[in-house]
C-alpha cells in the first residue's frame, strides 16, 4: 500500500492500530518471531475464520517461547544470579540465621510475643530494604510511616515470613530473587535476578 493510499482518517487510524501492534512486538520479540504468520493470525482473527493452529499447539508453543526468553534472560543475568547464590550461602553459614524449605533466610532481631497473622491478614510494618550490596530501595523509616498491606499481596518471601512472625517482632529476611521480584525485577532501582534484604517490623495486625 502506498502512501497516498493513506489519504482518510480510517485508514490512517488502521495504518496506527497496525504501527502500535509493531512497536509492542518489537519491545518484546522472541527469536525466531515471524511477521507474516502475525498478519495470517490477524486477518484470520478480524475475518472470524477458524485458526489453522489448535488452541492445544498454540498454548504449548507459547510454553515453548516462555522458557526459551526465561533461559536467555537468566544467561544475561548470569553474575546477578551468580552473586545471589554465593552471597546466600556464606550467609547461611552463620548460627544466627535459619534457612527455610524454601530458601528463604532469616535471622531474629527483636523476638515478639503477639499473635502471628495468615495469609489472609491485614498488618502494620515498619521495614527497610537493601540490596546485597547495601544500596537502599525502599524504607518506610526514611519516610518515616508505617506501611498497611495484605500477607497474601506482597512477594511471597514476605508472605513467608509475616507468618511466622509474632506481633512486635523484627526480623531480617534473606531474600532469594525466586521468592523476590524474580527475572522482571521491579522498576529501576531492584533489577533482574536480585537477591534483597529486608529489616522487617511487625507492628500490628490490623485486619
Amino acid at each position: 500500500m502506498s502512501d497516498a493510499t493513506y489519504s482518510t482518517p480510517q485508514t490512517k487510524a488502521s495504518y496506527g492500530v497496525g504501527r502500535n501492534l509493531g512497536e509492542q512486538l518489537k519491545q518484546n520479540p522472541f527469536e525466531g518471531l515471524n511477521i507474516d504468520a502475525v498478519v495470517d493470525g490477524i486477518r484470520a482473527a478480524f475475518a472470524g475464520e477458524p485458526s489453522v493452529i489448535s488452541n492445544e499447539d498454540m498454548e504449548a508453543a507459547f510454553g515453548v517461547i516462555q522458557e526459551e526468553m526465561k533461559a536467555q534472560a537468566a544467561k544475561q543475568h548470569e553474575g546477578a544470579i551468580a552473586e545471589g547464590k554465593a552471597f546466600l550461602e556464606d550467609n547461611a553459614k552463620r548460627d544466627e540465621v535459619t534457612v527455610t524449605e524454601s530458601g528463604l533466610q532469616y535471622e531474629v532481631l527483636e523476638a515478639g510475643e503477639g499473635d502471628k497473622p495468615t495469609v489472609s491478614s491485614m498488618v502494620r510494618t515498619h521495614y527497610h530494604g537493601t540490596l546485597i550490596n547495601g544500596d537502599v530501595f525502599d524504607s518506610s523509616y526514611q519516610r518515616g510511616e508505617p506501611a498497611e498491606f495484605p500477607v497474601g499481596g506482597v512477594i511471597r518471601g514476605w508472605t513467608e515470613a509475616l507468618q511466622m512472625m509474632p506481633v512486635g517482632s523484627k526480623w531480617r529476611l534473606y531474600v532469594p530473587y525466586d521468592l523476590a521480584y524474580g527475572e522482571r525485577g521491579a522498576g529501576g532501582a531492584i533489577g533482574p535476578y536480585q537477591t534483597l534484604i529486608f529489616d522487617v517490623e511487625l507492628i500490628d495486625i490490623v485486619g
